[in-house]
């Protein structure tokens, strides 16, 4: 198994360690120290060495930070965790609902005039200091940038990752390093800059056609980079990571230690992204001589728009990975779901898709939520939180998976017993806008902000919302949860042709019950319609195949045209899996696809 379910943290934990960190702040001079979820290269998931917060406070979400004062405690959460919080860190901290309440705006309530608040400049963003100092102008709270309170206080603490990276097969990756490092030189001599800056190892595991193993679930090597406009790159991190590779010759390794150096003597005009490069290196950089030019990590937008090489392995990854989601659905309509439990969902699950043989590692823990628990955005089930599942309910089970060829990431909500009316209207409403977004044909030029509503209008018809995106970026055997692309009120990068997402609405009744369906989809060009205007298209091709579970659907309350994609994308899940299948389980599947 990859997944466990030990409860790696408890609320208990929290009072002695924030009375240590306290004791910390008292001798360094603060008023008051911020801790971050992140590490100094802002992914979503980090290593054990680097989880600070969970470790400091109990709350274990992959997005989050705390503001530790002497009296008070804050901690910052989105809508995805504003349940999960509650049960994981104690009264001593205070759960602070944001992006809506601003950390300014809370320490402008919460320390005095004059406080010094402390933070780690490796593990905070240009972007997030520079917010956070102009929402404190003229408050009198001040800045500091310090050493990192938690590491001189967690004695415990586990050694740095130290796996080997490996290469990532050449047939998988539809282009060589040196072409792209070459291509990525260019694109920053275009911008009329000498080097870039690149601190996301992801960024630079794809550059260099590389995968590894530093934290969980994601197969990424941590590194920093130096790339020049002549194609040149200098690869910081630790070396023996990299002993065993054949990096192309425009590669240099440097150790860990070297890279402030290395800014500080950078001459010319150095590429930054303020989203992701630490406040730390702004800082190196600014002591140096080299003009700064604030723009995007030049990975970004070509490791988003996936080649027709990555699209296939996506597309061969899905249907095997849709083969063994269909084995666990037609095993769970034939369980007595009164003797299972939520981890037995989870563990069954993950065999299916180790029986292909080529799983690498599930793409993230897997959401099994039963009842009340499916309300809990990223529920992750524990020895401790385990329970049978409910009857005449909802489960919700989230789930992916790493293959060499392809990441995925599916969502299914499955009827337990007769779920009540209220459950199955919710679903027909999500399952609409999920259609919605299948069926879009939108001009070029538009970005996620622009889309994400269109799944939210079945619900909101009814004065019903979900607190989450719509749907995510994925990469290509790299992070499920990949930038910069999103369906996201807050995204504004426009979508382009081969970029990946989550197509994934929700509705969450606390206390109760949760639904999700989602789908991966990648942007196409849309063919032209025999009226339409002379204008460029864009549409969506769904990737995931697997049944939407027809008991749950008010037929009713769908439109001649939802009805007409769901028997459409049946009859497809039908036609592409069933030779996959043995003979018992396509039979199942005929079933559970049949038109209505």
């Amino acid at each position: 198994m990859f997944q466990t379910f030990d409860s790696p943290t408890s609320p208990e934990q929290g009072p002695p360690r924030l009375a240590q960190l306290r004791g910390w702040m008292a001798q360094q001079e603060l008023n008051g120290f911020i801790v971050p979820r992140a590490d100094r290269h802002q992914g979503e998931y980090v290593a054990p060495c680097d989880e600070r917060l969970s470790w400091l406070t109990g709350f274990t979400g992959s997005a989050g930070f705390a503001c530790i004062l002497e009296v008070t405690a804050g901690i910052f959460i989105d809508g995805r965790y504003r349940l999960q919080v509650c049960e994981q860190v104690a009264g001593d901290l205070m759960p602070v609902h944001w992006p809506e309440t601003k950390l300014h705006e809370w320490l402008v309530g919460k320390a005095a005039p004059g406080a010094v608040i402390g933070f780690d400049p490796w593990l905070h963003t240009v972007e997030q200091v520079e917010t956070l100092r102009t929402g404190l102008q003229g408050t009198g709270i001040l800045l500091a940038a310090c050493s990192n309170g938690i590491d001189a206080i967690w004695t415990d603490r586990p050694a740095p990752p130290n796996a080997p990276a490996w290469a990532h097969p050449p047939h998988l990756c539809g282009d060589t390093a040196e072409a792209k490092t070459r291509r990525l030189g260019a694109a920053i001599a275009a911008q009329a800059a000498q080097t870039a800056v690149i601190t996301l190892p992801d960024s630079l595991c794809w550059l260099l056609n590389l995968r590894g193993s530093d934290v969980p679930r994601t197969p990424i090597v941590h590194c920093f980079g130096l790339l020049s406009d002549h194609g040149t790159l200098t690869l910081f991190g630790d070396e023996m990571k990299f002993s065993d590779l054949t990096l192309p010759d425009t590669v240099t390794l440097a150790p860990w230690k070297a890279f402030p150096r290395y800014l500080k003597d950078l001459s010319g005009t150095v590429l930054i992204e303020p989203t992701s490069l630490p406040q730390a290196a702004l800082d190196v950089l600014s002591a140096g001589s080299a003009k700064i030019l604030r723009g995007l990590d030049p990975c970004r937008l070509p490791k988003a728009c996936k080649t027709g090489t990555e699209l296939d392995g996506c597309r061969a990854a899905h249907l095997r990975d849709g083969a063994a989601v269909v084995r666990f659905l037609a095993w769970f309509d034939r369980a007595d779901t009164s003797q299972l439990s939520e981890i037995d969902i989870v563990t069954r699950l993950e065999t299916y898709r180790a029986a292909t043989n080529l799983l690498h590692d599930i793409s993230f823990d897997t959401i099994s939520g039963s009842g009340p628990h499916g309300a809990v955005v990223h529920y992750r089930v524990t020895e401790k939180s385990n329970r049978t599942l409910d009857r005449d309910s909802l489960l919700l089970v989230d789930s992916g998976a790493q293959y060499q060829d392809g990441t995925t990431d599916i969502t299914r909500t499955l009827p337990i017993g007769s779920p009540s009316l209220e459950m199955r209207q919710a679903f027909t409403r999500v399952l609409k806008g999920m259609i919605a977004i299948s069926q879009l044909r939108f001009p070029k030029g538009l970005a996620g902000r622009d889309i994400d509503a269109i799944a939210r209008v079945p619900l909101w018809a009814a004065g019903q919302d979900y607190d989450h995106g719509t749907g995510h970026g994925v990469g290509s055997f790299l992070s499920v949860h990949e930038g910069p692309q999103r369906l996201s009120r807050a995204d504004n990068v426009p979508l382009q042709q081969g970029m990946i997402l989550s197509n994934e609405p929700g509705y969450y009744r606390p206390g109760a019950f949760g639904i999700r369906i989602e789908n991966l989809i990648t942007v196409m060009e849309a063919e032209p319609l025999p009226y339409g205007d002379d204008r460029a298209m864009l549409t969506f091709e769904t990737l995931t195949y697997a049944p939407i579970d027809l008991r749950l659907i008010e037929t009713s309350e769908l439109t001649d045209s939802e009805n007409n994609w769901l028997n459409a994308y049946h009859q497809e899940v039908y036609a592409k899996l069933a030779p996959l299948l043995e003979p018992e389980t396509a039979q199942w599947l005929a079933g559970a696809t049949r038109s209505i």
